[in-house]
C-alpha cells in the first residue's frame, strides 16, 4: 500500500485552504491536533468508506496529514511541523477559530502508539 505525500516545499497554501474548507475535515484536523496517530476509520462516525477515502486524499494531498500503513489499515497524523514551517501560525489560527458547536463530533477514537 503506497501513499504519496507532498514534500514540505510542495505544500501550497491554496491546497491547504481547500483541505480545511470542509467541516468534516476540520473535525479531523482538530482531533489530530491532540497528537498521536489514529486509524482511518476511527475519526468520523457514520461516514461511508468512500467518503472517508475522499477526505483523506484531500487532506493528504493538501499536506495536512500523514497516512502511514500499519498492517491492513492506515494511521493518520497531523503534519504540524511541516505546516508550521511552511505557513507559521496558520494552523494555530485555524484551530483557534474552530467553533466546537459548528462542527460534527469526531469519533471517540484514541491515538495509537
Amino acid at each position: 500500500m503506497t501513499v504519496n505525500h507532498p514534500t514540505r516545499d510542495q505544500i501550497k497554501l491554496e491546497n491547504v485552504f481547500t483541505a480545511l474548507g470542509n467541516p468534516m475535515r476540520l473535525t479531523v484536523v482538530r482531533a489530530l491536533a491532540a497528537g498521536g496517530e489514529y486509524p482511518c476509520g476511527s475519526l468520523l462516525e457514520g461516514v461511508s468508506k468512500s467518503t472517508l477515502t475522499h477526505h483523506w486524499r484531500v487532506l493528504r494531498e493538501g499536506g495536512i496529514i500523514w497516512q502511514r500503513p500499519s498492517g491492513r489499515e492506515l494511521l493518520l497524523s497531523l503534519r504540524r511541523e511541516d505546516l508550521d514551517a511552511r505557513f507559521p501560525g496558520l494552523l494555530d489560527a485555524v484551530l483557534g477559530a474552530i467553533s466546537v458547536e459548528a462542527l460534527p463530533r469526531a469519533g471517540s477514537a484514541r491515538p495509537t502508539g
